[in-house]
């Protein structure tokens, strides 16, 4: 199979995925083929009432009848083809509002570890650009389609009513045309998605370039990735510039072939009116009709070149709808039915792990080897250890991003599978090493994780941080837009931390949770962790060991092992990789 000749299989799927955004508007697609068809049986009507004018006119007869049926048909055309684009126009941006709908609903549920891999902003483009090209191929050109080809069908057997000599003349052409524009199908199809992935690619480096703005300007590399984004843009031009060539050779070849075919027509007619085989009356309506097969021509052209596109779009679409997400079974809150209630857990554990192993690729080196550990209920709980120890592997086991490939996983002695996800992610708060912060107003960001708490736990949540007074001097407070404010690094870090604090949580992960901070915030952090650790399971992953000193108990990993496990003065008399991290962060030692 060729590059230019996509598998069948393949090929129909990707109609699949075109045809299931159509379904369900499939009634007002067939009203709109209904009113497209009432427009076709008028202009094909047309000729043919033409034809008893000029007999009429012949024989000196009335016209005035077949006149005002000719002016009722182009008035009726006219009436039904604005109906039919009215509701096609509306029917084809439903389309794109419903495949918008539908990629980003799974995008959300998508499995961490299927994004991982991918470009956030090559992700954009298939909810934006590659949507947009469902439009017309969804809607429009289906009918198109199928209108055109009850308009070619119809011109051509009314033409066989007239004159079976230049209709075989006229079928000979367009055969000639249909085969030049197919041979020219495949290499189109294969511009189009090649410029798509293009763009893809172009919204992935320029959205990478963007969010590390402040890198590319300091490290003077403005041209180097100027140059990136547009060499992926250049790349969209060229194979867009290819398919617009190819589409232009086709559409100039059907349009070489039909008015040859009306050269033919005519000076083959006028010999057979010469021979008295063909009135004129009929010559004149059959070259109407001839006319009248440009246009379908034309339009089945464009369909199906419109169709290509959408087509390779559906393929992009598809690529996202084959991406794995959370199963149903598992966010669903009837999962933990049988769950035992907290009050009544005997457990001193709050979450443990047995015997777990975790790769974060199939065949990978093992990101955790066989880790068993009990995280107290209350308490804070540290993860310490060279980069690629394991350290951010056993939060995401712990927030179910990643499953274990062996071993076993409890919150409260129960079993990770008879929770939900859902149920899990409740309980366990989360504030991330980028901090990132939500478009929207900083009222927003702080009950984006707990939507219902009050105006009083957000002040406290702030007052926790030391950000209330900065809040406070802001023009608009709580209501402030965050991408118009200027926030520094650490209080981004501090707003996240804030979030996670608006309501008690149970079980809080940190994942360096001090990294920008001065000396005093910091400070003000610890005691936000202790204050959080009497009463709940503080954990936190720290590459500054500051952070975790008098944490309660000090996890150290190393090539996902857990190495060695206890206080900071345990460890540094027990453990020789904890002395050396302690040494090289210079951190002072206790006498």
């Amino acid at each position: 199979m060729t590059e230019t000749s996509p598998p069948p299989r393949a090929n129909w799927g990707n109609v699949r995925v075109l045809w299931a955004f159509v379904r369900p508007h499939r009634g007002a697609l067939l009203l709109g083929l209904l009113l497209a068809l009432g427009t076709t049986g008028a202009t094909l009507a047309a000729p043919l009432v033409t034809k008893t004018v000029l007999d009429g006119l012949a024989v000196s007869a009335p016209v005035s009848g077949p006149l005002t049926l000719l002016v009722t048909l182009l008035v009726l055309g006219s009436l039904l083809a604005l109906g039919q684009w009215l509701l096609l126009g509306r029917l084809a941006e439903r389309i794109v509002l419903d495949a918008r709908t539908s990629m980003v609903r799974r995008l959300f549920r998508i499995r961490v570890g299927e994004l991982s891999g991918r470009s956030s902003g090559e992700l954009v483009t298939r909810v934006t650009s590659d949507t947009v090209l469902l439009r017309e191929a969804a809607a429009s050109s289906v009918v198109d389609l199928v209108n055109g080809t009850v308009m070619l069908v119809g011109a051509l057997v009314l033409m066989g009513t007239l004159d079976w000599v230049l209709l075989a003349t006229t079928i000979g052409v367009l055969a000639a045309v249909g085969i030049g524009v197919a041979l020219l199908l495949p290499s189109m199809a294969l511009a189009q998605r090649k410029a798509q992935a293009a763009v893809g690619r172009l919204g992935g480096v320029l959205e990478g370039a963007l969010r590390a703005i402040r890198t590319v300007k300091s490290s003077r590399a403005e041209g180097r990735e100027s140059d990136r984004v547009l060499m992926e843009a250049r790349e969209s031009n060229r194979q867009s510039v290819r398919a617009v060539r190819i589409r232009a050779f086709a559409w100039t070849v059907a349009g070489f072939g039909l008015q040859l075919a009306i050269l033919i027509i005519l000076a083959l007619g006028a010999w057979r009116v010469s021979t008295g085989a063909l009135a004129v009356s009929g010559l004149v309506a059959f070259l109407l009709y001839a006319f009248q097969v440009m246009d379908p021509v034309n339009t089945l052209t464009q369909s199906v070149t419109h169709l290509q596109s959408g087509i390779a779009a559906a393929a992009r679409i598809r690529e996202v709808e084959g991406l794995a997400t959370e199963d149903a079974d598992e966010t669903s809150s009837t999962k933990t039915a049988g769950v035992t209630p907290i009050g009544e857990r005997a457990s001193a554990a709050v979450l443990s792990f047995h015997d777990v192993t975790a790769r974060h690729a199939p065949g990978g080196p093992p990101a955790l080897d066989g880790v068993t550990l009990d995280i107290a209920r209350t308490g804070h709980t540290a993860f310490v250890g060279p980069s690629g120890a394991g350290k951010t592997t056993m939060f995401s086991l712990m927030l179910r991003f990643l499953r274990p490939e062996h071993g076993e996983i409890t919150l409260d002695g129960v079993p990770f599978g008879q929770w939900s996800i859902e149920d899990v992610r409740r309980r366990i708060v989360y504030v991330e090493q980028d901090t990132p912060l939500l478009p929207g107003t900083l009222r927003e960001n702080l009950l984006y994780t707990h939507a219902d708490a009050d105006e009083d736990a957000i002040w406290a949540a702030l007052r926790a941080v030391r950000l209330d007074e900065r809040v406070r001097r802001l023009e608009h407070g709580l209501d402030t837009q965050l991408s118009g404010a200027a926030i520094s690094g650490g209080e981004r870090q501090r707003i996240a931390l804030a979030r996670a604090l608006v309501t008690e949580p149970e079980i809080l992960l940190l994942d360096e949770a001090t990294a920008q901070l001065d000396g005093l915030t910091e400070s003000a952090v610890h005691e936000v962790i202790r204050g959080v650790a009497r009463k709940g399971a503080v954990l936190t992953i720290a590459h500054r060991l500051s952070t975790v000193v008098d944490a309660d108990k000090i996890v150290v990993l190393d090539k996902g092992r857990c190495r060695a496990s206890g206080t900071h003065e345990e460890l540094l008399r027990t453990d020789e990789l904890y002395r050396d991290l302690v040494a090289a962060l210079r951190i002072s030692l206790p006498a």
